[in-house]
């Protein structure tokens, strides 16, 4: 039996105050309409994909998505209301049994693991729910807004999305539906609750970080999960590498030594045209942007493209702000923020015709101002705005631009500044430097890229595992 997945945008933004729909509004480098889509259009579970949008922008809706997802068969516009929609998507399903996967546009971080559920359980019942367990407690008020009961918490459920269904059920439903003069519903598992209840509706488990963006506190939030939680490109062999490194020219912007020096190895091993250049080894100074222009215009010269610039430059400086002397704060944000943003500039010509990458790096301190590491902290989480800023501005020339976030990394310039660490206790920038290049051969944008020496399994363990790191670093800049 085959499944479809209904992709519901009809929303209008109206409590997020927005003048487009709140689908459109983008959340780490792509809309949110994109980021739900890519996730049916991925599972292995949908066979055809059919997005409702809000009427009056289908044409948008079609040039925003294009011919990027093979699943995406149909963009139709939606009705008033969400009973209104579900039927349209009934109209157009036609007659053939399916099972029929309803999901909000504005739920971009769906697992896989909650789609699998959804469709695996259409085979033993007719309509499908995903909840997860109140956290509050639930009070029923009367018209007054005086409490008349306290249900049982431990039976209680918060609605979210996919629901599923046979469509036959779904079908049914709406029929005897049409015959109510009273009929309205917020949600299809509703519809089949009321008009079919001899049909069991099973339910599975959905996710806490499954939000819906529905409030302007929702953009923020939705925006932090998926920094904390970006799922980078998959980890690729040495030969997958090198298949797709062959030919590409890199330049590398603090290549003399760590990470930089070991991206170049590795590219360079792997048949890329390597260009490094360092303040130890070639004089270039990356807070320069004339010494920048000129080091890109060179290598267009004698390699005829540029197919990505790497910036892994950096200074780290532990101390307070108030003891630090002018020249130092120059000097961190001369290398660590205007030299992004130089780079970035002097690159965009020669990464434009190619469909280039601009690859930045970040730390953890970026998600929050830590004490002694004012300057760094600020000036790392200004490079993860601008990656995701330059992403959208780019979007339309094919240019990717991302950062990664390595885990406490044995390179120089840690060393420096805390000594001798326990051994294991680092990330190698061997580790680094891989995941860096295949983040450089994928077509991901906009995305914070976290490497880390366990991986975590699923978007709800990465959450946690960056959690666990910041309380780790500012235990460790306690002690500094």
């Amino acid at each position: 039996m085959r499944t479809v997945g209904v992709v519901l945008a009809g929303g209008v933004g109206a409590r997020l105050g927005l003048k487009v729909p709140k689908q459109m509004v983008k959340i780490a480098g792509k809309t949110i309409l994109e980021h739900t889509v890519s996730a049916l259009d991925a599972s292995p579970e949908i066979d055809e994909l059919v997005v409702m949008i809000t009427p009056g922008w289908s044409e948008h809706v079609a040039t925003l998505l294009g011919n990027r997802y093979g699943k995406l068969t149909r963009i139709l516009e939606g009705g008033a209301t969400r009973n209104e929609t579900t039927r349209r998507v009934l109209d157009a399903l036609g007659e053939d049994e399916c099972k029929v996967v309803l999901h909000d546009a504005v739920r971009p971080l769906l697992d896989e693991r909650v789609i699998k559920d959804c469709v695996d359980a259409l085979d033993s019942y007719g309509a499908v729910d995903v909840v997860i367990p109140s956290a509050d407690t639930i009070v029923e008020v009367d018209a007054h807004d005086v409490i008349s009961s306290i249900p049982d918490r431990n039976r209680l459920r918060r609605g979210q999305t996919p629901q599923a269904f046979k469509l036959s059920v779904l079908r049914s439903a709406y029929a005897k539906a049409l015959d109510d003069p009273y009929f309205a519903a917020t949600d299809d598992c509703g519809v089949v609750l009321k008009y079919l209840p001899e049909v069991p509706i099973k339910t599975v488990a959905g996710a806490e970080h499954n939000i819906k963006v529905t409030h302007p506190v929702d953009l923020f939030i939705a925006d932090k999960l998926f920094q904390l939680a970006s799922q980078g490109p998959s980890h690729l062999t040495a030969a997958e590498r090198s298949e797709l490194l062959r030919d590409r020219t890199i330049v590398i912007l603090g290549g003399s030594y760590g990470i930089g020096a070991e991206i170049a190895r590795i590219a360079e091993a792997a048949g890329a045209n390597v260009v490094a250049h360092g303040r130890s080894t070639t004089g270039l100074h990356v807070e320069d942007y004339e010494s920048i222009a000129s080091a890109f215009a060179q290598t267009k010269a004698e390699h005829g493209k540029i197919d990505a610039v790497v910036l892994t430059a950096g200074v780290l400086r532990i101390g307070r702000l108030a003891e630090t002397t002018e020249e130092q704060i120059a000097e961190t944000i001369g290398v660590n923020y205007l030299a992004p943003v130089h780079v970035a500039k002097a690159a965009y010509p020669y990464l434009a015709e190619t469909s280039g990458h601009l690859l930045y790096f970040t730390s953890s301190s970026y998600t929050r101002g830590r004490e002694n590491y004012a300057l760094y902290s600020s000036t790392k989480a200004a490079v993860v705005n601008l990656t995701q800023a330059l992403s959208e501005e780019w979007a339309g020339v094919g240019i990717k631009v991302n950062v990664v976030n390595p885990e406490r990394t044995a390179t120089p310039m840690r060393t420096q500044a805390f000594g001798e660490e326990a051994p294991g206790s680092l990330l190698s920038a061997e580790a680094v430097a891989e995941s860096s290049l295949d983040v450089l051969v994928s077509d991901a944008t906009g995305l914070v890229i976290d490497v880390r020496r366990e991986q975590a399994q699923d978007r709800g363990e990465a959450i946690a595992s960056a959690l666990d790191e910041t309380e780790a670093e500012l235990s460790e800049n306690t002690t500094a």
